[in-house]
């Protein structure tokens, strides 16, 4: 049995890119620890949604413990840390953010994850934090300090693959110049720089799944819902990974598990 560590920034960044190697890994009998740094109470939610006394807090970390259990995941583990926000606003400014804590000392709380449960393989994002989300690009920032200080030289850079979204975009009549996300040059990482494409297409009902355990994030998952098979098949079919260290040049189809 291997053990795959997967860091995140928040409740539910876990499905986009991570969802389906974390299914695959735990279906082929590997070991899954999902570590998820902020309580994601920056958040945005429906009206209405949370009950008398419920914090958004509480109820994204009942979300996430649902969408845990449907990727295959054997330990969650919340780090705690306060939700930094989006950049300008109010709680991007709260020392206590995950954005804002002092680096070493939150990579040892995952040095010891990584080395309690020798991990073979850990995923982090890329510098950029795939879409310049503070949270996100102190993901990488700490797990890079924790792969430094463990020795761990399995560490992949979750990203999306940004010359795959331009070509689902381009094959798409409905999606005009207009329409494109404005950052596209900067939105994840161009695939000459990527190491690594896994074929999940096999567990794209467990990624729907845990997208609907989200409930309070339905904004975010709304239009994905609303895809068709061959659509998500298409757009979350495959997971890509930049090995840290590793020669670029898409080389691999699998962690190394």
């Amino acid at each position: 049995m291997s053990v795959l560590v997967c860091f995140h920034a928040h409740p539910d960044d876990e499905v986009f890119t991570t969802g389906g190697v974390m299914r695959l890994a735990a279906d082929a009998g590997h070991r899954v620890v999902l570590v998820v740094a902020t309580d994601g109470a920056a958040g945005e939610h429906p009206a209405g949604l949370l009950a008398a006394g419920e914090s958004l807090a509480d109820r994204r970390m009942r979300e996430l413990e649902r969408s845990a259990e449907t990727l295959g995941v054997a330990r969650l583990v919340p780090l705690g840390y306060p939700d930094s926000g989006m950049a300008g606003t109010p709680e991007n400014t709260n020392p206590e953010a995950f954005a804002n804590v002092d680096v070493d000392a939150a990579a040892a709380r995952l040095a010891a994850i990584i080395e309690f449960e020798r991990a073979d393989s850990v995923t982090i994002y890329d510098a950029h934090g795939g879409y310049g989300h503070p949270d996100h690009v102190q993901v990488h920032n700490v797990g890079v300090r924790a792969a430094e200080s463990t020795g761990h030289d399995a560490v992949y850079e979750s990203a999306m693959n940004r010359d795959h979204l331009r070509r689902l975009l381009s094959a798409n009549p409905e999606v005009t110049g207009d329409a494109q996300p404005p950052d596209l040059d900067t939105f994840g990482l161009p695939e000459s720089e990527l190491t690594t494409a896994v074929d999940v297409t096999g567990t794209i009902a467990a990624k729907v799944a845990a997208m609907r355990a989200h409930e309070s994030q339905i904004g975010d998952f709304g239009p994905m819902l609303g895809m068709t098979e061959d659509q998500l098949r298409a757009a979350f079919g495959i997971e890509w990974f930049r090995l840290r260290g590793g020669a670029p040049g898409l080389q691999e189809t699998s962690l190394r598990l």
